[in-house]
């Protein structure tokens, strides 16, 4: 059975301020698809802080605030993920990690027991930074480098990183008409993993530099990752169900 790391971002999961239930719906519905398929999933889920908001509209530029929205937002989020997976019988797990948990072999080597026991039940474990006290993936990171640790430890086949940046091109779209997309990638330099960090959306606090880091990390322990649209599911689903790389960006090393 092939297992799966899926990572979504806070962009894709939040618009104007509230919950895009539409994008979450398919998601949810992507990942009861590869279940079909027989495959294990793991979902790493930002979007704590965002659906706190959507509860309580805290200043988000003080630390403290963010952290209490997050312990809003956490289970509120987890709720609505329940009750999406619940229409597919299926049953899904909060599971709350820090970068710390990865440093010790012993919190590590629990924290992939319990993983284990609950994909063999068929539940989905979701995946979330403890914001409440991890407070360096609030200011720094997002959860592109704790789906990476995720993907390595437990075990993966596969990271599929799902954000508003639905490939990796050549020069910055945004700027270049003729930006051309790298669909697959062997190697990174220093330059690209060493860029400024830019994130799109009120909620957001990673970018490319933190997805390409993720990537970076992978193919240095033979993992692969992929870098697909959360907004269009089309790339991510032709890929993991047809084998058809249309979009998106391949990360593997040689």
């Amino acid at each position: 059975m092939k297992r799966i790391v899926i990572k979504v971002g806070s962009h894709v999961l939040t618009e104007n301020g509230t919950i895009a239930h539409d994008r979450l719906n398919a998601l949810v519905e992507l990942i009861s698809d590869l279940h079909e398929a027989q495959m294990e999933v793991i979902l790493v889920s930002s979007g704590a802080v965002a659906a706190g908001y959507t509860q309580l509209e805290l200043d988000r530029n003080e630390l403290a605030n963010k952290q209490a929205l997050a312990a809003i937002g956490q289970p509120y989020l987890l709720k609505i993920y329940q009750t999406r997976f619940a229409h597919h019988a299926i049953l899904s797990a909060q599971v709350l990690l820090s970068a710390d948990d990865f440093d010790s072999r012993k919190r590590t080597a629990h924290a992939r027991r319990a993983l284990e026991r609950l994909l063999e039940n068929g539940v989905v474990p979701i995946v979330n930074e403890n914001d409440v006290v991890a407070t360096e993936e609030l200011v720094f990171g997002d959860n592109d480098r704790l789906s990476a640790h995720a993907a390595h430890y437990f075990g993966a086949d596969l990271l599929v990183i799902l954000s508003d940046i639905d490939a990796y091109y050549d020069k910055d779209p945004h700027r270049h008409e003729d930006a051309k997309i790298r669909k697959v990638v062997n190697a990174l330099s220093t330059e690209e993993l060493e860029e400024e960090c830019s994130a799109h959306g009120a909620f957001a606090t990673g970018g490319i530099v933190t997805k390409l880091q993720a990537a970076d990390f992978l193919m240095r322990r033979g993992g692969r990752m992929f870098l697909a649209s959360g907004f269009e599911l089309d790339d991510i689903r032709s890929y993991l169900l047809d084998g058809v790389h249309k979009g998106g960006t391949l990360f593997i090393a040689r």
